[in-house]
Formats: structure tokens, sequence, C-alpha cells
């Protein structure tokens, strides 16, 4: 292991979402993943990195019971565009309005993320700017019906099929893109 911080440490991932995981684990941290229901709302004054700031830390405000071994991450990622954020989509014609809006466009897409222990919690993010090409209407359909844009902010994945023919640019992170800033991860968990 890489982290030999770590060693003595369990690291608890408080996230369902199968990239994050994935990201996770290549670079080498062993980790369990533990999930606690929280009600993802947010305070409409909030705006930009705010959200997904807040929202990783109510993540993890739900682990009230750590013990003094134990690491927690949470995370959580949304899409800023025209001065909002795009969420999960809630259905198929949602998700197909949120990838219209952003065609032929830039976009942000933030992603925050918490590590705490019994001694501190401290929240970070990340921004990486994209554009996508203009997309047909054949196109988003395509890859609503052919994909799973439902559990992603913005209604797509960067490592889908949208973004292998969409994107035109990326300044950042493409781990941030994909929910999970992995250097940042790293950087933060080796100054434990």
């Amino acid at each position: 292991m890489i982290l030999k911080n770590l060693k003595n440490k369990q690291v608890i991932l408080a996230s369902g979402s199968p990239r994050r995981q994935e990201i996770l684990k290549s670079i080498g941290v062993d980790f369990k993943v533990e999930l606690r229901s929280v009600n993802e709302v947010f305070n409409d004054k909030l705006k930009h990195h705010e959200i997904s700031d807040f929202l990783a830390k109510l993540k993890a405000d739900q682990f009230t019971d750590l013990l003094g071994n134990e690491v927690l991450i949470t995370g959580d990622t949304i899409v800023w565009h025209n001065d909002r954020a795009l969420n999960k989509p809630n259905d198929k014609d949602e998700a197909f309005e949120m990838i219209q809006s952003l065609s032929n466009t830039t976009h942000e897409v933030i992603s925050s993320f918490c590590i705490k222990t019994t001694e501190k919690e401290n929240v970070y993010y990340d921004v990486t700017k994209v554009k996508f090409k203009p997309l047909t209407k054949e196109e988003i359909w395509h890859y609503i019906h052919t994909y799973s844009p439902m559990d992603k902010a913005g209604a797509y994945g960067i490592q889908e099929w949208i973004g292998q023919i969409g994107i035109s640019e990326i300044n950042g992170s493409f781990y941030t893109v994909m929910g999970f800033p992995v250097h940042l991860v790293y950087e933060h968990l080796s100054k434990l």
C-alpha cells in the first residue's frame, strides 16, 4: 500500500457509486462501503461548490459513531450551467432537456468530498470545465435509451458514449467529471 499512513486505519467510502468505488480502489486504498440514508436537499441560496460541499458534509454528518481508527470519505457532484445546478434527472424527458441545454456550450462539473475522522472533518472540492459539441436530438435520445443517465448529475457520464462522441474540450481533471477528484483525495489522505 502506497499510503502507509492508512495501514492501521479502516477507510469507509460512503458512496454507492460504482465509479467512486472503482477510482478509490485503483489508487490502492483498501476500503469498505457503508451507506446511510440521507435526504439530499439543500437551500436554494447555495451556489456553485457550496451545494456539493454542503451535500458531501451532510452525508458525513450521518456518521456520528466513527471509531478512532476509521476514516470516512463521502462525495457529491453537480453540474453547474447557466448559474444553476443540474442534479440527477427525475425522468428521461428531464434528462433530454439537461443534455440538450449542455449541447454546444461549456459547463462546470464540481465534485466535493469530505474526509472525516473522530478528530476532524474537512471538505474539499475541484472544478472542471467541459465543452460539448452540438449534439443532435437523435444522439441525445440514443444515449438516454442505451445508457444510464438517471443516476448522474447533468444526466451524463463522461466515460460513456455521449462523453466519447460529444465532449470536444475538457479543462481540469477527468476524474472530477466522473465524480471523484482522486488527485485531491489522494493528497489529503496522505496528510492524515
